[in-house]
C-alpha cells in the first residue's frame, strides 16, 4: 500500500513494475517541530505517515516518503500561495540547495526509513521566470515549489545525487526496504507468444 497522494511517486514505483494494491493518503501534520532539521523532519514524517496509515489496514506492508527542500537548515515545506513559491524560487536563485526525501517502510509492526539527500544547483532566475513559474501553477503541491521533472528542469543546471528522489522516491532504497520488509516483486509478465506465418 502506498500511503501518498503523489502521482510522482506512483509514477516512479510503476518505472520498476510495482503497483500497490491501494493508494491511501495519511493526513498528518507536517508542521516543523522546534529546530528540527531537515533531515529529521523529512525521517520524521515519512514514518508518522507510514504509522498512520498502517493504523488503518492492519497487516499491510506500507510505504510512505516525504520529501524536504531546505537552505542551510530552513525547511522550504510546500508554498501556501504564488507569493509564496515567488519567494522561495527567489532564495533558490543562483544558488545550491539540499532536496532530503525519506522513505519508510511499516509492516509488522515495525517502521524502517533511510533518507536520501541530494544537492541541487538552480541558475540565476529572472524576474520573468519566477513570474512564468508562478502563473503556471507547477509550484502547487511541490516542496520549495518547483518539481524537477517539470518546466522547473530549464532552472537546473546542475545536480548531484538521486534523481528519483529529488523527484520524490529513492529507488533502490525504497526496494531495499520492501524487501527487507518481506515484500517481494511480483514475476513479469510472460512475453506474448510469437505470431505465426
Amino acid at each position: 500500500m502506498l500511503a501518498s497522494a503523489s502521482p510522482r511517486r506512483l509514477a516512479l514505483l510503476a518505472q520498476i513494475g510495482i503497483c500497490p494494491d491501494a493508494v491511501v493518503p495519511a493526513g498528518i501534520d507536517e508542521t516543523p517541530e522546534p529546530d528540527e532539521a531537515p533531515r529529521a523532519h523529512a525521517l520524521r514524517l515519512a514514518a508518522a505517515k507510514a504509522r498512520a496509515a498502517a493504523a488503518a489496514r492492519p497487516g499491510a506492508v506500507v510505504l510512505a516518503a516525504d520529501t524536504v527542500v531546505a537552505l542551510g537548515r530552513r525547511i522550504l515545506g510546500q508554498p501556501r500561495d504564488a507569493g509564496e513559491a515567488a519567494a522561495f524560487l527567489r532564495l533558490m536563485s543562483g544558488r545550491r540547495h539540499r532536496v532530503i526525501t525519506a522513505v519508510a517502510v511499516a509492516a509488522g509492526g515495525r517502521v524502517a526509513s533511510r533518507a536520501v539527500e541530494s544537492v541541487v544547483r538552480m541558475k540565476r532566475l529572472s524576474a520573468a521566470e519566477i513570474a512564468a513559474h508562478t502563473a503556471s501553477g507547477e509550484w502547487r503541491g511541490k516542496a520549495g515549489g518547483y518539481a524537477i521533472q517539470g518546466r522547473a528542469g530549464a532552472f537546473v543546471p546542475w545536480m548531484q545525487g538521486s534523481h528519483a528522489a529529488v523527484v520524490g522516491l529513492p529507488l533502490a532504497e525504497t526496494v531495499a526496504l520492501l524487501a527487507a520488509a518481506g515484500w517481494q516483486a511480483p514475476p513479469p509478465p510472460a512475453p506474448a507468444p510469437e505470431a505465426g506465418p
